[in-house]
């Protein structure tokens, strides 16, 4: 695990010009709660996860997806935040999942949150890497582009490239929902767990807006060689995003 700063500001600003083709659509027809409906508020574009000493929130994307780009924008829980955990990822179901991840662990008042990052590829992660943001992630909405296709991952503060010619997994071969989750993970997520949640700053809440999903649409197998052929449709594998 590497802790990095600014030095990969760049890729953060390239991931935003990642932009073409993408179709913008609203947040409540475009995602479904899968957990925590007590705590649910979807409004349109707007999503709020909370979490309480009961419980938390979850919810996914309606679609599937293999390659192209993933926008949202999201502040995280302000104040204390420390054992919890916001997390916004890419998945497919099974032992054999893929999984391109971003977790944002919390952290007492003016401490730095950690953005927990990994690659998971049939199953197998120990693949993650750990940053410290060099701007306030609950202080405003931030633009959290993840971009992917059959050459490599861009998220904002890293790249994994496709190496499977040398015997390296690569998520290229399964569909995947996005997930987004807000839970207590005091057990390990602040200094290891050494901090725990301070319930009395309940309810905790962080705010998800501007799904907007410019990528290929999962319908099963076929989809392995359609959404990763060269072709004009598929913006995502010109060379321009290789």
């Amino acid at each position: 695990m590497g802790f990095m700063k600014p030095l990969f500001a760049a890729l953060f600003f390239a991931t935003l010009a990642f932009h073409g083709g993408f179709v913008h659509a609203d947040i409540a027809s475009t995602m479904s709660v899968t957990w925590g409906g007590q705590l649910a508020n979807i409004s349109g574009d707007q999503l709020q996860l909370q979490l309480n000493q009961y419980s938390g929130f979850g919810a996914q994307s309606n679609d599937e997806f293999l390659f192209g780009s993933i926008e949202m924008l999201i502040k995280l829980v302000p104040g204390n935040s420390a054992g919890t955990v916001t997390a916004y990822y890419l998945s497919s179901l099974g032992d054999a999942h893929d999984e391109i991840d971003f977790e944002f662990l919390g952290n007492l008042t003016g401490q730095p949150y950690i953005l927990h990052t990994n690659v998971f590829t049939q199953g197998v992660g120990n693949r993650e890497q750990q940053f410290y943001p060099w701007f306030d992630p609950a202080a405003d909405f931030h633009n959290y582009t993840i971009h992917w296709n059959p050459s490599e991952i861009v998220i904002p503060i890293r790249v994994y490239r496709n190496y499977a010619s040398e015997g390296i997994g690569y998520p290229n071969e399964q569909g995947m929902r996005l997930y987004t989750s807000l839970w207590n993970a005091d057990d390990w997520a602040t200094r290891g767990g050494l901090v725990k949640t301070g319930w009395s700053n309940a309810p905790f809440t962080a705010a998800l807006r501007n799904f907007q999903p410019g990528a290929c649409i999962w319908n099963g197998p076929v989809s392995i060689s359609q959404c990763a052929a060269p072709t004009p449709a598929n913006w995502w594998t010109s060379p321009a995003y290789s």
